[in-house]
Order: structure tokens, then sequence, then C-alpha cells
């Protein structure tokens, strides 16, 4: 997603919105620049590829200023070279802007035909230019701003400078964030509160179709209809905030690294570890009378939404399926009346995921969302807000965040069990304190760090690599997937184990490495007759389990990373016998019988703990596997190309 800051004060803007532009650099970005104004005309200053470029153009011609907008752009119209890079600029008016202009061609072709000129390739550029045409009509700049938006159709947020007007910065939002910070005698405007880190502690976001007037001592506000407003300020936990790699070397690492003592704040929000509570917000609505929980996200977070709807299912026995948000809208899902709809987004502003969750809400769906931007449009749109504690994630590939997101779901899972089947709530309970076990699980495998290098550089050299598993581990596999090609670009794709003969199979040769995810389960010993097929044609096995799995299956494998099992032990030390039959009966009533013939009591309260913990805990091996084959690579890990943080446009 493309990136905007500005400021207007009484200091040098240039150095204020290019370091501001280096706080959204996670969000990845092919050019950046920089439009200040300063005697009555506005200086320019663009580069390709990284905000080092721009720097090193200011450093050979500094531009003055106190009033700035900078940009760092996304190509979606146009080349990622300069003539396209933000701002946009006529003599009279610079523009920098995210999103799309729908009916930008339109606008171009008459706007030639009134004598004006274009110099880019991009959708933006019309902006400007209508803009200077309304000023040429005799318009002020704010009545040309109002008069110009009127004209745009599609999604944007606008940062607006007049040469004319050497103090004031108009903003606008339709479709994509915008939020207005607020600092002593100096205030701000940018598409994420993170760019603002260290400048101001209160913000306000903006609302649909406001247009705001923002000068160093105030900012004025009008809504669509051009009213005068006051919209909330509000306190940003992000001022001063720490966005540095430390002593990593990438912030990929560093937020790997990171997981365990974010997940234990996620665990230290949800959960009493003491009383067994799991503290969750007040819902309006009843859990126990849910039909039907729909979980809908990109990317990540819908693999993340397709482990929770094991979850549900094994632990809530309630219907549960997972939708990629692109889609969803468009195949008339049919939602039931006492449904509830899960929205997974990190930004909270995944235009696909806000364009399903108005759809669900006029379906009249209960909205829960999962994100880590609690102020973001999905957030405010939402009944219930349940955010991850993940903090900042500044790598493009997500790591934290997908592990936070899954500690919050799996919380969101017990408490809706509990609803649903209040006699095994003490049982439950003692299902969710082992929750408590995952950052210690973690931090064990960390220390594995110079193992998992080693296994990186043994299949860095790849074409293809597969991923495989089965129940939970199937996401778990298609997620793995996802980062490796994120970051490495080796083509990988998943399959559910189950899958290999259905297809699969004919693409294994001694060339393919397949990396399995075969935890000690229930599910285990399928996965094993999966193994032992892939090497009968070939295959080179990498394989992630346990230390009994490692055993099964040492005649066949290659290279094998021994993942830590929980403590099971200590939480059946916890469970009486009488708990222990309830909890077989709570957790799937129609196959009991058959559970109790072929399982024993002890492996399948191991099998249910394990289906809970082993995403989280099986998710950071394969993040460092991804990482280590990217540097071994020599990709750019934190901002690898084509990619963005957050996709604001469809």
């Amino acid at each position: 997603m493309c990136g905007i800051i500005g400021v207007t004060g009484n200091k040098n803007a240039a150095g204020i919105v290019v370091e501001g532009l280096r706080r959204l650099e996670y969000r990845g970005y092919d050019s950046a620049g920089v439009a200040t104004v300063a005697g009555g005309k506005i200086n320019r200053v663009r580069a390709e590829g990284k905000i080092r470029n721009l720097e090193s153009l200011l450093e050979k011609k500094p531009v003055e200023g106190t009033t700035g907008i900078g940009h760092t752009r996304w190509a979606t119209h146009g080349a990622p070279v300069e003539k396209n890079a933000h701002p946009h600029a006529t003599e009279k008016v610079a523009v920098v802007h995210n999103g799309i202009i729908e009916n930008y061609l339109g606008l171009r072709k008459w706007l030639i035909g009134e004598g004006y000129k274009f110099l880019s390739d991009t959708d933006t550029e019309v902006i400007p230019v209508i803009i200077t045409y309304y000023l040429d009509k005799g318009e002020t700049p704010k009545n040309a701003v109002i008069k110009a938006i009127a004209k745009l159709e599609g999604a944007y947020a606008l940062g607006i400078v007049f040469a004319s007007e050497q103090d004031v910065i108009y903003a606008s939002r339709h479709g994509a964030p915008l939020v207005l910070g607020y600092g002593k005698n100096e205030k701000y405007i940018a598409s994420d509160a993170l760019a603002l880190a260290g400048l101001s502690s209160e913000i306000c976001y903006l609302e649909e179709g406001d247009i705001a007037e923002v000068r160093p001592n105030k900012i004025e506000v009008i809504d669509k209809n051009g009213a005068a407003v006051q919209r909330k300020i509000t306190q940003s936990n992000l001022a001063g905030i720490n966005i540095g790699k430390e002593n990593y070397r990438h912030f990929m690492q560093k937020e790997i690294f990171e997981q365990p003592s974010v997940i234990g704040d996620n665990l230290h929000a949800y959960f009493n570890a003491v009383t067994g509570n799991i503290n969750l917000p007040n819902f309006d609505f009843s859990l126990a009378g849910l039909e039907k929980i729909t979980i809908i996200a990109c990317g990540t977070s819908y693999y993340a939404g397709k482990v929770a709807t094991y979850w549900f299912e094994k632990f809530g026995r309630i219907p549960a399926e997972a939708d990629i948000a692109s889609e969803f809208r468009y195949r008339n899902a049919i939602l039931p009346k006492n449904g509830m709809c899960i929205f997974i987004s990190q930004s909270g502003e995944t235009a696909d995921t806000l364009a399903a969750l108005k759809y669900a809400k006029a379906r009249g769906q209960k909205i829960v969302s999962i994100v880590n931007t609690v102020q973001s449009s999905i957030a405010r749109e939402s009944d219930i807000v349940l955010p991850i504690y993940s903090g900042p994630e500044i790598g493009v590939a997500s790591t934290k965040a997908f592990t936070t997101q899954l500690c919050t779901l799996a919380f969101l899972v017990m408490q809706i069990a509990r609803e649903k089947l209040p006699h095994q709530a003490e049982v439950l309970t003692e299902l969710t304190r082992s929750l408590l076990e995952v950052p210690a699980l973690i931090s064990k495998i960390l220390e594995k760090d110079e193992e998992i290098k080693k296994l990186a550089l043994h299949i860095s050299d790849a074409k293809n690599i597969i991923y495989m598993g089965r129940g939970v581990s199937f996401p778990l596999a298609l997620e793995a997937s996802l980062k490796l090609k994120e970051i490495s670009y080796i083509h990988s794709e998943a399959i559910a184990a189950g899958e290999l003969k259905h297809g699969p199979i004919a693409l294994i040769d001694e060339n393919i490495p397949v990396v399995v995810i075969a935890p000690g389960d229930e599910l285990f010993e399928k996965c094993a007759s999966n193994v032992r097929e892939v090497a009968a044609r070939g295959g080179r096995i990498i394989l992630f389990s346990d230390k009994h799995g490692i055993e099964q299956l040492k005649d066949v494998t290659e290279f094998s990373v021994e993942i830590p099992e929980a403590g099971f032990g200590e939480m059946l030390k916890n469970l009486g016998i009488t708990k222990v039959k309830r909890l077989l009966a709570s957790l799937d009533k129609e196959n009991q019988e058959i559970w109790e013939n072929n399982l024993s009591t002890r492996k399948l309260i191991e099998s249910s703990v394990k289906t809970l913990l082993n995403p989280m805990v099986y998710a950071v091996p394969v993040q460092m596997l991804a990482y280590h084959v990217a540097v071994a690579k020599g990709t750019d890990v934190d901002q690898p190309r084509n990619l963005a943080k957050s996709v604001t446009v469809e």
C-alpha cells in the first residue's frame, strides 16, 4: 500500500516528511517523493527505488518550506519510474494520493480537450490538473478542492498543497484511511498513525467524504455534505515507539523472535490464569445461539481463519467456514439469521475484507473483527473488536501477526465453546490454560535458529518446493508455502497430504523438496503413510515433527527439525478422571463411541491440546525456514518485490 505524510508548521518540512516516510517503508513501495511550498512556488523532488535515493537527491538539492507532503508509491497505474512517482503537480498545486480514481480516463480526456497536458501514466495526475482547471476558473484553493473531489469516482486519500498558500494542507478521504495529527504549532496528515510516531500523541481519523483544512494552529473539517464537523481526537499509543531493527539483520527476523513476548502480551490481555476467565469484550448477542460462523480474510489472515474453522467445529461444535474476502461477495453467499462473521485483517484497512464486511453487515450478521489497528476502518464498522496485541509489524511478510491472530481466535473459540457447552466449562478452562505453554515452546524453537539456517542453505537452490500437512497442519502448510514464495521468490505450493494421490504426486521427483508438517497428533500415522509415498517416488523429505515422529520416519527423511511437545503431564494432573471423561464427551459427541474404542483417554486429551497449540508452535520454524532461504538467496526480505503490507484497493 502507498504511504502518505504531510506537515505544516514552523520547521523544515522536508526532513520531517522523509522521516515519516521511513516509518511507512514496511508497506512496500517502488518510488518516493516530497513536495514543499516556499516563496510562492512548489518545490518537488522524486526518486525511483528506496527512500535513500530520495534522500541523496535532497542532499544535492535541498528544498525549503515549512509545509510539505510526501509519498511512497506502490505502482498500480503506470510503471515504477520517476515520472509516475508522487507527488504529482502543476505549477499551482501538488497532490499525494492513495487509492484508485476509477473514472480517470474520462477526466483525462475531458481535461486534454480543455487544453491541459499530462506528463505521467497515472490516474493520480488528473487530481492536480482538475484542481488547476478550477483555479484557472477563478475558484479559491478550498473551493477548487471541493469541486475537484466531487468529480472523482473511486477510492482515495489525498494530501494537497498550493503554491499560493504556504501554511495549509488540504486532506480528504473516501474508501482509504487518512489520519490527522496534532502537535504544538504543527499539524500533520498521514495514511497510517505509525508515520506520526514521535510527532503527535493526539490523532483524529477522517470519516468518509471528509475534507480537512490543516494549518499549523488549527484543523477545520467539513463532511461530505459541506457541513462543519468535529471529529473525535484520541490518544495514539504509537507515539515515540521504537521501530528499529535492534541487533537483528531484518525486521522480519526481529519480529519472528518477538513472538514469545507478543503472544505473552496476548495471553495476559485475554486470559486470567488464576481464575481461568477469558477476558473478551461483552457481546450484546448470544454466543450460545449462533448457528454458523463465517471467517473472512485475505492472505495470511485467511490461513489463520482456516485453522480456526477446525477449532470451532472440534471444540465448539458449531459449523464454521473460511472465505477469501475477494471472492466472498461474488458468490452471493447465503448467511443464516443467527450467524456471526469474523473479519481478520492486520491493518484493518484491507479493501476486499472491508467490502465483504459491509456485505455481511447488510445481511444482519453479527460482526467481529480481529485486527492489529483498533482505530482502523474495519474495527470501526464492527460490533466487537479483538486486538491481536502484536505491536507494529514492519516486515511485509507477516509473522508475529499470524501467531497472535491464532491466539486471539483460540480465546474466541474457547469462549463460544463454554457458552454453547456450559456443562463442560471447567474442562474447557483447562484446555484454554494449555495456551500458556506456547511462549515457552516457541522460545525453545528459536534456539534452533542455526539448525534451521543450515536446512535453508540445503534447499535454497530448489526451483520448486511442496508443503504437506493434514488437519490443522494443512492451512499451516498453506501459510508456510506463502511465506516462502513471498520473500524467496521460489515457486511453492501446499497440498493436503491426503490429496497427494489425487494429482500432486505426479510432480514428485528427486529435485523436489517436500516439507512435511506432521506433529504427533491423531493424524500422524496417516500423514506418515503419505510421506512414505513421497519417498517411494524419490522426493526429498524435510520433516517438522516431534521426537516420536522423527524417529518413526528417520529412514526416509533427508532433513528433520524436532519440535518440542507441550507439557501434557501438568495438564493431566489438573484433570481428574471424571473431568477427562467429560472432556471426551464434549469434544466430539457424535464420535465418542469410536474414540473410546480406539484411543486411550490420554491420547485423546493430548490430541485436543495439540490441535489447539500446534498451529502457533509449528508456524515459527516454517517462518524461520522461509526467512533463512530468502537471506541465502539475497532477496529484499523486509520489502519483497511487488508486495505491499496492506492492500487498500480491490
